[in-house]
């Protein structure tokens, strides 16, 4: 059925609205919204209204290019900005948790894969049967793929293990919906953090100190803005984007020719470099005066460019899609399940706090486009982690997906 809006500029001017509506609505101090936001973060709603968009069949994601520029060019803009002011002391004196957390979320993608296979297996086989390309494990691997590292990876599988086309449309339609329904989880969690650290019995002190220590920064240089420091911050943020398109697309074919050998690291993916320049050149300006740009307000010019990638993210999920093929979707959030529940008992263990868990969790499924989302849902400045994370996950992506497709083909009935 043709979609009610087809028209790009249209979408988004209705995205923008949304986006409005939830920060003025937020801002109210008194009233209903007020007591309405105490229990719903407001960056969740960023994410889920734009989403009744496809739902209702008012939008076709699928012929929008919105979430592609969101993606290509505000995502890399966004992390220039929200790096200039990274403190790379106090990010260091967050310890090991993060990495552990991240590990954590990896094996239980890898152990998820197969326990859930085993388990189908045993109490509705036909669902993880299929023969040849049709084999629903095969399938399966091209999730694991994504899960672990992005869209690089996820392909990679398909073409290791030999998914069909047919079969492969429907594993990324259980992926997106699926990771989508889990972030939306963890920006719910963000907004009762406290709540969770109490029950982690997490020591949450590193990560305070570390948003005083920006906040304090911000407030000793804050200045009203000019037109020209506004200017400023976008040519920084756009610059920087641009440098990084055009190394990924010397990059990305270089490494495709000479070192094919290397592609199970993404270092053929241009936009693994496009993130991995991006957040290089952000790092470098932070030891600039190109610092004293979040006196005027980058972080949060760069945090605008964060909330529109997550109301186009938002806009390519489809909930009712879930009915269209029920027992796959069963199988991923069996997967799903698993994978939190790995990262919760690794979590409670070492006593991590939660933005630990949530960041470690979406530098695996999420990916580079939504990690820094869910770790600058718990403050601006905490962003990098997720995005430094994320681009781990891109190296590891292949290795586990692979492990984790063996292990499901030797279990799959």
């Amino acid at each position: 059925m043709e979609p009610l809006i087809t028209n790009d500029a249209v979408i988004l001017g209705i995205l923008i609205g949304i986006l409005a509506f939830v920060f003025y609505t937020s801002s109210l101090k008194t009233g209903f919204f007020s007591t309405f936001y105490k229990y719903i973060p407001s960056l969740l709603l960023c994410y889920f209204l734009p989403s009744l968009l496809n739902t209702f069949g008012i939008i076709n994601p699928e012929t929008s290019q919105l979430y592609f520029v969101a993606s290509r060019y505000l995502l890399p803009a966004s992390l220039v900005l929200l790096t200039l002011s990274i403190d790379f002391k106090g990010i260091l004196k967050l310890g090991p948790k993060a990495l552990v957390m991240f590990l954590a979320g990896t094996l239980g993608i890898v152990a998820g894969g197969p326990l859930t296979v085993l388990l189908f297996s045993w109490l509705a086989p036909d669902v993880v049967g299929g023969e040849g390309p049709e084999a629903i494990w095969r399938g399966l691997t091209t999730i694991a793929g994504s899960w672990i590292g992005g869209g690089a990876n996820q392909t990679a599988m398909k073409e290791v293990f030999g998914a069909s086309d047919s079969l492969f449309s429907a594993m990324i339609t259980v992926d997106v919906i699926v990771a989508n329904i889990w972030m939306a989880f963890l920006l719910y969690g963000a907004g009762i953090s406290q709540k969770i650290d109490a029950w982690l019995k997490a020591d949450s002190t590193a990560i305070e100190e570390l948003k005083t220590r920006i906040e304090k920064y911000r407030d000793s240089i804050t200045r009203i803005p000019s037109t020209t420091d506004l200017v400023l911050i976008v040519a920084v943020g756009l610059l920087v984007t641009g440098v990084s398109h055009f190394g990924a697309d010397i990059l990305a074919p270089f490494f495709n020719t000479h070192y094919p050998q290397l592609n199970h690291l993404s270092l053929n993916s241009g936009f693994f470099w496009i993130v991995v320049i991006a957040t290089t050149g952000g790092l470098l300006l932070s030891f600039t005066k190109a610092r004293e740009l979040e006196g005027v307000g980058a972080s949060k010019i760069g945090s605008l460019f964060l909330y529109i990638l997550v109301a186009t993210i938002g806009m390519k999920m489809n909930i009712v899609s879930i009915l269209d093929t029920p027992a796959l979707f069963l199988i991923g959030i069996c997967w799903m399940l698993i994978h939190v529940g790995i990262m919760l008992v690794v979590g409670k263990i070492i006593k991590a706090p939660f933005f630990f868990v949530a960041v470690g969790s979406q530098a695996n499924v999420g990916g580079a486009a939504s990690a820094p989302i869910v770790a600058s849902a718990f403050h601006s400045s905490l962003a990098p982690v997720g995005v430094l994370l994320a681009v781990l996950g891109y190296a590891l992506g292949t290795y586990g997906a692979w492990i984790c497709g063996v292990l499901m083909q030797n279990v799959a009935p």
